[in-house]
């Protein structure tokens, strides 16, 4: 068996901020002024700016700026009417920060099934609505994988469930033609680190209803200084609501708004780049017998910033050793059926602050699910020595049964 190559591609590495966003950034830091408010005239623009512009490449109405995605999760939750107690329905392959979220405001996490490819399964969720009568659906888009959002409109309208989108990894994906975060009445995007934009840490959560905006922007941490945002509804909206909201000090600091706008306009160059980056990593894998590529719907326009694939017919053990030798060679995986949360990765039944759910169908998804970040800095040629040191670490495990 030939010897596979050893790789030294750093898989966290990020593109430089834009001198743009670094000049503005020193700015700030040299004035001090990091405070996205202002006071006796002297607003500080940059997140508003942000604001503005973010709700105008969605074409959403509003737009309020948070300092982490899972912030504007539990802000968003809140702004929509869930109170403790509701049950919230979401998918169950997610990260920890989205049941997090529901347990921030007091609600109930349900979980709903995800089918082979990752994605919602419809079946599953009727069945739970059935169940728990639940009214709400905090839908993620996990890792990427955007389902069918015809259907899933559909069925929510059937059954009256509001749907909230979890976009943290769908920043410049669609779904024929309509960008994620424009379905559900509001919807979250992140700016942290190994996600499209890059300031940190960051959120920004996008809706079209307007007291849905100004309780956000309430929550958000805007004290009585909501005028200075940049993508909000009038002052007769906050008048119904400035004095019911609390402040949860969420608001995202001029320096990410900085950072942030620097990077908007190289968004879809981006997308582009992770299309063809997953397009030339999947060919090498497609053809294996033991590895399993999501299907991509044809509505679907990704910006896969990852590459997820499932390790078909092997033993955990023989996992475990994919994973081992793989990291051995170089490429990096983060495998989602470790029985111990690891890093970032966990799965459903290690969140032991929701109710304990059987979903087998999901653990089975999960259970040689692996996952591979793509740095914008891959060249074609690492691509391609990706997949020939997964394909010969898995074939190695299996030569050796």
């Amino acid at each position: 068996m030939s010897e596979l190559p050893k790789l030294s591609i750093d898989f966290t590495e990020q593109p430089p901020i834009p001198a743009g966003g670094l000049a503005r950034a020193n700015e700030l830091m040299a004035s001090g002024s990091l405070f996205r408010y202002g006071e006796a005239g002297a607003e500080e623009l940059d997140v508003a700016e942000l604001e503005r512009e973010f709700a105008a490449m969605l074409g959403t109405n509003y737009c309020v700026a948070m300092n982490s995605c899972g912030a504007s999760l539990a802000v968003a939750l809140k702004a929509a009417g869930v109170v403790a107690g509701d049950d919230v329905l979401m998918n169950a392959f997610t990260l920890a920060p989205v049941p997090g979220s529901v347990a921030h405001v007091g609600a109930n996490a349900v979980l709903v099934d995800v089918d082979e490819d990752y994605r919602i399964d419809l079946e599953s969720l009727k069945a739970a609505h059935a169940r728990t009568n639940a009214r709400w659906l905090l839908l993620s888009y996990m890792r990427g994988h955007v389902p069918d959002m015809t259907a899933v409109m559909e069925l929510c309208d059937e059954l009256d469930i509001t749907v909230i989108e979890d976009c943290a990894h769908t920043m410049g994906a669609s779904w024929s033609g309509q960008p994620t975060g424009t379905f559900g009445s509001v919807a979250c995007f992140s700016t942290q680190t190994f996600k499209h934009i890059n300031s940190g840490e960051g959120g920004l959560l996008v809706t079209n209803d307007e007291d849905i905006a100004a309780r956000a922007i309430l929550l958000s941490g805007s004290y009585m200084l909501y005028e200075q945002h940049g993508a909000a509804p009038g002052q007769d909206v906050f008048e119904r609501h400035r004095l019911l909201m609390p402040n949860w000090s969420m608001r995202m600091s001029a320096l990410a708004g900085a950072l942030v706008r620097s990077q908007l306009e190289l968004l879809e160059d981006r997308a582009q780049r992770w299309r063809h980056l997953y397009d030339q990593t999947a060919q090498g894998l497609r053809s294996h017998d033991h590895i399993r590529l999501p299907d991509r719907p044809a509505g679907e326009t990704a910006a896969p910033s990852s590459l997820q694939f499932t390790l078909v017919g092997l033993a955990t053990h023989e996992i475990e050793a994919t994973v081992a030798a793989c990291k051995l060679h170089g490429v990096f995986l983060k495998w989602f059926g470790n029985p111990s949360p690891v890093g970032f990765t966990s799965q459903f039944d290690h969140w032991r602050y929701v109710d304990e759910q059987a979903l087998p169908k999901t653990k089975a998804v999960l259970a040689g699910l692996c996952d591979l970040r793509l740095p914008l800095g891959l060249s074609d040629g690492d691509c391609v020595q990706i997949s020939q040191v997964v394909v010969g670490a898995v074939d190695r495990v299996v030569a050796s049964r």
